[in-house]
């Protein structure tokens, strides 16, 4: 095609170009609106009964007689036109005509009379050729010429119009918009005409104005119909019945499209208004499907601090929003801040619509129920491209689920891998039970649960099942563990700080210690100004900077705490008073004001190896005083703090291997794993073998040509297993392993690991899990696509409950993807104290309370989690930057210079003499500068008789010679223990019935023989389900040719509860077995740069002491 003819010429400015055609459409948009408004004028100026028309033809009308009946045509033929009206519209018309003709050339392509049977070519002529008619014939300038029909034209010319602003500026108004406009002219047109024409036609009737028709056209068209207004004649009346039929069919159409567009709308969300998202903040959540328990989780935790209550949440996502999620978004509370729209993160038009390069923040979570988590975590991977691509101003904050995929998303600003938590959390619960628990209640906003025990106790008070002495202690345990969850991590400013603003120039661990003391708060670690790196109680050795920022544990952050400065000149003043030495400590300074009375101190140096507890003081001979504890020095003494090498063993037999771990192969040393599973993995200094295993020898079931050991029995391993089920191998296991073989943990401290990749019972009697610590079940991932989203958790929670009937005695640790599915571990079906927790548990959720299922038992104590629980880590992290980087600190995924660890210490009986929490937290800051930060307490459940207790007397059953009976003496035994037969499976029918025939079948037998099978029968009766269970697993042991010694079939965990004490108030009594959580200071950080002075015996003393005093 040539483009230099005049043709194309003409067809790249008229219609080709956008912004020539756009200013050529606006051209005939005008001129259609200017000769609808010159009709307009021309009906005002006109009188019909002046009879021009006559006039000019009185050779056809004049002398005419009209009968009644006949109508009067020359009013509706004829109008009076003013010569300058005339004149207008002749312009108008040629003008109009000229550009119709030429569009229609240049659009010719060959079929001439589909140009002109097109509807709009054919109204152009209508209106236009009259015009040039009367020019040569001047008798024909009064004909009534239809010029309203342009309305038609001119609705025309703006849907192009449209078409063509849209192509020159490049920006593309919504389907909605269009439609409305489409609607809105469609149904002007109709009106316009309709009173146009009425007002015409009535001309030989009831010569109505342009107002009349107006008022008859709207309420006609809106079904009112007064009739004070009606048209006379039959045109009108015909033009009126066409008009609504054009309107009956026309306006349906349009508001079909119009109503399917808005339900499209609907479901996609429309957009997010630039003008709002200028004007205020708001963050976007990108997933990729959203599920009611992930929206209300982000929204409970997003909007629960003051200062996000004005931001807005806009929720991106590709599927279309489901039944529960619209409920809950028609709340008011949600439907005034939440905003949905579906679309895809990849698409810069969705991104445009969430007005993503105007967000606070976007959070972009990975959909943790898909079978492929890397297929998932890919789609993550995408979607983080996209939006860093689209805004990279924006903070990204993301969720992964595969630990080799992070490095991927290294430009995040905080991102958060789940399998890494999950994996550290387990492990840690192994070495610090219910770690789970407590990061997870530290991350969580909370308001404190400090009243649900008077719930409780409602609830427990009318159940006859529990005793009078028992109710009074679940309810002070749920009083104590409820008020002490509210504990969270704030931050502040030294020199801005109430709490800590005094201690200024001292040291970190006297700072700790007094502020605890005085305010009960936790300072747990410190941030410097010039230094990104947070550390976890730097030591004693850290002086308190008025430019550092302090991080604590408290209820509430000290800005809303009621707490007041007081006059820092008399504290300065104490302070002067102080010491300039260890042996001139003042008496007010040394003595601590929580009931120590105490003159004696204990000597603050190292005791020997054999002190493997918080030992009482040597008391030099004055008998009859309490022990007091040491002062927590404001400047460390340097001849006090530990100055060894923790590169190196400090204990003689650990540095000396013993014949034992020779013979076996188990030669340790300290360093950095020399082969990372996975790229972004952190270093972390841990316990080695020399020489690398043959892989030949980690099958534990199969001996090899090195060892031909098939059981872990065999082995003969000192300590106890941890066991790992799970059902691959993947590289987050390396966090599950680095945790338990860090270099603070001591060498013979180190649990075996058996990794179970199936758990039959055969498997799991071989490796070991008799006499196993810990027993860990890793959630299943070939479960997660279930139908029913909530079944994802079916298989891991009936293999726990089996693991549960079957080792009672096991520690089992397990982790799920719904915190809702929690409540069924360790399910009993009958039990009066789950059904009253579950009771409370729904009290809890009808609250609005974030941790409802935080009082059940399994969670409490720390046997079972949900990763899910730690997506409020995220969310956190808008506000709290600093969250991800202080958990991964305590689950050791993260180790820096100087930053301590998280470990624990059991009171033992030897340790009591503490008496208290708060001498517990001087006790440890003074020695060995621990800070405490919880408590895990474990108290014995008195209720009644549990079905593993349970036995059948033989009294009750000695008549069973007819089946009446025996079904009656069921019936009276059901009642006497409260529970059925389906719950206390201890006498199967079939059993009893084989008994009896056996008796019954034998009369001839010897007595020996009678006596021998009556003995069976007995203890036929006698058996109970635990009983049952015992014997198969005996049995099972037995023809593996495994001992069966270690099994004990009785002990069981039922009748105990544990919980923790986060941040406990200072007069929190320590009881017997309390486990107490530590952030020990990194013990690298004493390394002295002189070399021979590393294995003198003072330094010994002190790692033992270090080491043993808190029981690892």
């Amino acid at each position: 095609m040539n483009e230099n003819t005049f043709k194309e010429r003409l067809k790249l400015f008229f219609i080709k170009n956008q912004r020539s055609s756009l200013r050529i459409r606006l051209f005939n948009f005008s001129l259609k609106l200017l000769s609808c408004f010159l009709y307009i004028v021309r009906v005002l100026l006109d009188d019909p009964t002046q009879g021009l028309g006559c006039k000019e033809l009185n050779r056809s009308c004049s002398n005419q007689n009209y009968t009644p009946g006949t109508i009067d045509w020359s009013p509706i033929i004829w109008v009076n036109r003013s010569l300058p009206l005339w004149g207008l519209q002749v312009s108008v018309a040629v003008i109009s005509l000229f550009e119709t003709l030429l569009l229609s050339y240049l659009s010719y392509k060959g079929n001439i009379w589909e140009q002109i049977l097109r509807i709009p070519f054919l109204l152009e002529i209508i209106n236009a050729v009259p015009f040039i008619i009367t020019i040569f014939w001047p008798v024909l300038r009064n004909l009534f010429i239809p010029v309203f029909l342009n309305c038609w034209l001119a609705k025309h010319a703006l849907e192009n119009m449209i078409n063509d602003l849209h192509r020159a500026i490049q920006r593309t108004q919504s389907a909605m918009f269009n439609q409305v406009l489409i609607l809105i002219s469609t149904l002007l047109c109709l009106i316009f005409t309709c009173i146009c024409g009425i007002q015409h036609l009535e001309r030989a009737g009831n010569r109505l104005t342009l107002f009349d028709s107006l008022y008859f056209c709207i309420v006609t068209f809106s079904t009112v119909g007064f009739g004070d207004v009606t048209p006379k004649i039959w045109p009108s009346k015909l033009l009126v019945v066409i008009m609504i039929c054009v309107a009956l069919v026309v306006l349906p159409i349009q508001f079909e499209q119009l109503a399917y567009l808005w339900m499209e709308r609907q479901k996609s969300g429309g957009n997010y208004s630039r003008y709002r998202a200028q004007t205020e903040k708001h963050v976007v959540l990108c997933v990729s499907s959203l599920k009611i328990d992930l929206l209300m989780d982000f929204l409970n935790e997003f909007y629960a601090h003051p200062r996000l209550q004005d931001y807005y949440v806009v929720i991106l996502c590709p599927t279309e929003m489901d039944a529960q999620v619209r409920r809950v978004l028609q709340i008011p509370m949600w439907s005034q801040r939440v905003i949905y729209l579906q679309g895809s993160a990849l698409k810069d038009q969705d991104l445009l619509r969430a007005k993503m390069d105007n967000a606070e923040a976007c959070f972009i979570l990975s959909s943790r129920c898909e079978v492929d988590r890397t297929a998932a975590d890919h789609q993550t991977i995408l979607r983080a491209w996209a939006v860093k691509d689209f805004a990279p101003n924006c903070p990204l904050y993301v969720q992964i689920l595969k630990p080799e995929n992070k490095f991927h998303i290294k430009f995040a600003d905080p991102s958060l891998c789940e399998e890494e938590f999950k994996y550290a959390m387990l492990a840690l619960n192994c070495i610090c039970p219910a770690t789970s628990t407590l990061i997870t209640l530290l991350v969580h906003t909370s308001r404190g649960h400090t009243a649900p025990w008077e719930a409780f106790r409602q609830l427990t008070g009318t159940k006859q099942t529990l005793n009078r002495e028992s109710q009074q202690s679940p309810e002070q345990w749920q009083k104590m563990y409820g008020r002490c969850s509210g504990n969270e991590v704030y931050h502040i400013n030294l020199e801005e700080s109430t709490f800590f603003a005094e201690y200024e120039g001292k040291s970190f661990t006297y700072a700790s210690f007094h502020a605890h003391k005085k305010f009960g708060v936790c300072l747990i670690g410190v941030r410097k100004e010039d230094n990104k790196n947070i550390l976890l109680n730097p030591g004693p050795r850290y002086i308190m900077s008025s430019t550092d920022i302090c991080f604590y544990i408290n209820i509430t952050k000290e800005e809303n705490s009621a707490f007041k400065k007081q006059e820092k000149h008399r504290k300065n003043h104490e302070s002067k008073l102080s010491y300039h030495g260890a042996s001139r400590l003042p008496v007010h300074s040394i003595i601590a004001s929580m009931g120590t009375v105490a003159i004696d101190l204990q000597d603050t140096g190292c005791r020997g190896a054999s002190g493997a507890t918080l030992a009482l003081p040597a008391q030099g001979g004055r008998e009859g005083r309490r022990p007091s504890i040491a002062p927590v020095l404001e400047v460390a003494d340097s001849s006090s703090l530990p100055t060894c090498d923790l590169l190196s063993d400090q204990s003689e037999d650990e540095t000396t291997p013993s014949d034992e771990e020779v013979s076996a192969g188990f030669e340790y040393a300290k360093g950095y794993p020399p082969y990372s599973p996975y790229i972004g993995s952190s270093p972390t200094f841990c316990h080695l073998l020399h020489e690398k295993v043959p892989f030949c020898c980690l099958r534990l079931d199969k001996g090899c040509q090195h060892n031909y050991y098939e059981d872990a029995k065999a082995y003969g391993f000192k300590n106890k297993l941890i066991i790992v089920a799970a059902e691959t191998a993947g590289n987050g296991l390396y966090n599950f392993i680095v945790p338990l073989r860090a270099y603070y943990r001591p060498k013979k401290e180190l649990n075996p690991i058996v990794l179970l990749l199936d758990n039959p019972l055969d498997d799991l009697l071989r490796c070991g899990v008799t006499f196993a610590a810990n027993m860990v079940v890793v959630d299943k991932e070939s479960t997660m696509s279930a139908e029913e989203d909530y079944m994802a958790d079916a298989k891991t929670i009936v293999n726990v409950q089996t693991l549960f009937r079957l080792f009672s005695s096991l520690s089992i640790i397990t982790e799920l993807t719904h915190p809702a599915n929690m409540r069924f571990m360790q399910f009993r079906a009958k039990d009066c104290y789950s059904l009253a927790l579950s009771k409370l548990e729904k009290k809890e959720r009808e609250k609005g309370s974030n941790l409802a299922f935080m009082f059940r038992l399994p969670f409490a104590a720390g046997r079972v989690f949900s990763i899910s629980m730690l997506d409020t880590l995220l969310y956190q992290s808008f506000v709290k930057d600093y969250m991800i980087s202080i958990t991964r600190l305590l689950l050791g995924l993260d180790t820096t210079p100087g930053s301590g660890f998280l470990c624990s210490m059991k009171i033992t009986e030897e340790d009591l003499w503490i008496r208290t929490y708060a001498r517990l937290y001087q006790k440890l800051c003074s020695s060995t500068g621990d800070i405490p930060i919880g408590v895990y307490r474990t108290e014995s459940q008195k209720l009644t008789t549990s079905e593993s207790q349970i036995s059948i007397s033989v009294e009750d059953w000695e008549d069973t010679k007819d089946t009446k009976e025996q079904f009656s003496c069921r019936g009276n035994h059901r009642n006497s223990t409260s529970s059925d037969q389906s719950d206390h499976p201890l006498l199967r029918r079939k059993s009893m019935q084989w008994a009896r025939r056996l008796s019954r079948r034998a009369p001839r037998h010897s007595a020996k023989t009678a006596e021998k099978i009556n003995q069976q029968r007995m203890n036929l009766y006698r058996r109970s389900e635990r009983q049952e269970l015992a014997e198969l697993v005996k049995n099972r042991m037995k023809h593996l040719g495994l001992s069966p010694a270690g099994y004990d079939e009785m002990n069981d965990h039922q009748n105990t509860l544990s919980y923790i004490l986060i941040n406990p108030s200072p007069d929190t009594r320590l009881e017997l077995n309390d486990i107490v959580y530590l952030i020990r200071p990194d013990p690298l950080t004493y390394v002295p740069n002189a070399g021979p002075s590393r294995k003198n015996s003072f330094c010994n003393t002190v790692g033992q002491d270090t080491r043993e005093e808190t029981q690892l």
